[in-house]
């Protein structure tokens, strides 16, 4: 089942998979909303045109997955693989400190639901009770829900399959998404003086806002509402719906004490590796069997002070990024032997790939093609032709700014790939180095 949301909304979509008792993965995108459309209070699609711009790149920031048992909700999230939601949830039991990796070593839903994995290790370890975890799931799939039913533009594909598991709960399907709909309609109401859940509320008259609260209230104003968190942060704070939190703060914003601010957009970008424990730049692996675009990606990534290597055979890859520990694979989808979704998937079995960031190269520009690349943990897609600045802005996100005064590649890197060279076939021509293929 697939389609386009302006053809079936979600809700339908939901009913369906509860009448027939479908077990498997529903995968959202958003489209930018139009530009005609955009300040018109339309919910989550205009706000994130507001927010983001028209550079906003779907499979970043605004796609989901939902996970099914027979009809019934057992997770639901985006597709980023951030963990900044599940640390909000643990903040409320102060256990935030508790997601340390050195602390987690998630076991399971690595893939596509990391958050779900690392709340499973937290569980196991007896860090969380049973009853902490369905509150925080609970939180998760309803808050997920709001985002879903307010959106507008976008596509959408159910794929039958095995349910995520373990299960620790799940959830009807109808109260779920009827309280959530009373959300979204509800939340309408406070346009255009709150827009959106992701907006940070800041103090704008502190001497007016504390002649109208006592003592306790404005300190706790103070702690909250600093102009970084935004409404839905505070929320999971404060074990409170989004809802509760923003009537709150209307009157305040009405009589102008309060002020909302819109997110940094490079606050919510991937946090890149931590390279502090070596000396050497970032490493970049490239998997493409077009010997062009090989070469093109190492003399742009090892000019801006990247380290960076490429294997055109994807079987002797398998084996060579075990050698390599890169900080960011490149892998084009169409190879022979072996595509780049197989590929991802086998070094996503791994835990020495499950947090890697894993970007898709490839000449296809498709829907399904993005939510393939999702379902087997890719991190992010890159359509080709591409320029210099697209892949330099790619790589620097997941893995920082490069060193141009780093020193040549060490040994390990040129020995590795020295006996996988082989000679260019006439296939692998081309006139265009970043060209599709």
């Amino acid at each position: 089942m697939q389609g386009k949301l302006n053809e079936i909304d979600i809700r339908s979509i939901l009913q369906l998979i509860e009448l027939g008792q479908r077990t498997g993965e529903l995968f959202v995108e958003a489209h930018a909303t139009p530009s005609s459309e955009v300040g018109s209070g339309l919910g989550l699609g205009s706000h994130l045109h507001r927010v983001w711009g028209r550079s906003a790149k779907p499979l970043q920031e605004q796609s989901w997955f939902v996970f099914f048992l027979n009809g019934q909700i057992i997770y639901a999230g985006d597709t980023g693989g951030n963990l900044a939601r599940l640390q909000d949830y643990l903040k409320r039991y102060n256990l935030e400190q508790s997601l340390s990796p050195a602390q987690i070593s998630p076991a399971i839903a690595t893939t596509n639901a990391p958050e779900y994995g690392h709340l499973w290790a937290l569980l196991e370890q007896h860090i969380l009770t049973p009853a902490q975890g369905r509150s925080i799931i609970q939180g998760m799939v309803q808050e997920t829900l709001f985002d879903l039913l307010d959106l507008h533009q976008g596509s959408f594909i159910f794929e039958l399959g095995t349910p995520l598991a373990p299960q620790l709960t799940t959830f009807e399907i109808a109260p779920r998404v009827t309280k959530a709909m009373q959300q979204v309609q509800a939340w309408k109401q406070l346009h255009p003086l709150i827009q959106s859940p992701e907006q940070c509320p800041a103090i704008a008259n502190p001497t007016a806002l504390r002649e109208n609260l006592h003592a306790r209230a404005f300190a706790a104003f103070e702690k909250w509402v600093d102009g970084k968190t935004s409404i839905r942060r505070i929320a999971r704070y404060l074990h409170r719906d989004i809802l509760t939190v923003a009537r709150a703060l209307l009157p305040y914003v009405q009589q102008g004490q309060v002020q909302l601010l819109n997110p940094d957009p490079q606050a919510t970008r991937p946090t890149p590796l931590a390279l502090a424990q070596s000396d050497r730049p970032p490493r970049i692996v490239c998997i493409d069997d077009g010997l062009a675009v090989r070469k093109a990606v190492e003399e742009i990534l090892s000019s801006h002070g990247y380290e960076a290597t490429s294997i055109s055979n994807p079987l002797r890859a398998l084996s060579l990024v075990f050698q390599l520990h890169p900080d960011l694979i490149l892998c084009d989808i169409s190879m022979p032997e072996l595509d780049g979704y197989e590929i991802c998937a086998m070094l996503r079995k791994s835990t020495a790939f499950r947090q890697t960031p894993i970007v898709m190269l490839t000449g296809r520009d498709g829907f399904i093609d993005r939510v393939r690349a999702r379902m087997v943990g890719a991190t992010d897609y890159l359509t080709k032709p591409f320029g210099e600045g697209e892949l330099l802005t790619l790589v620097a996100r997941y893995v920082g700014e490069g060193n141009p005064e780093h020193p040549p590649p060490d040994l390990q890197l040129e020995t590795a790939v020295e006996d996988e060279f082989t000679p260019q076939t006439p296939s692998e021509s081309s006139t265009s180095p970043l060209s599709s293929g």
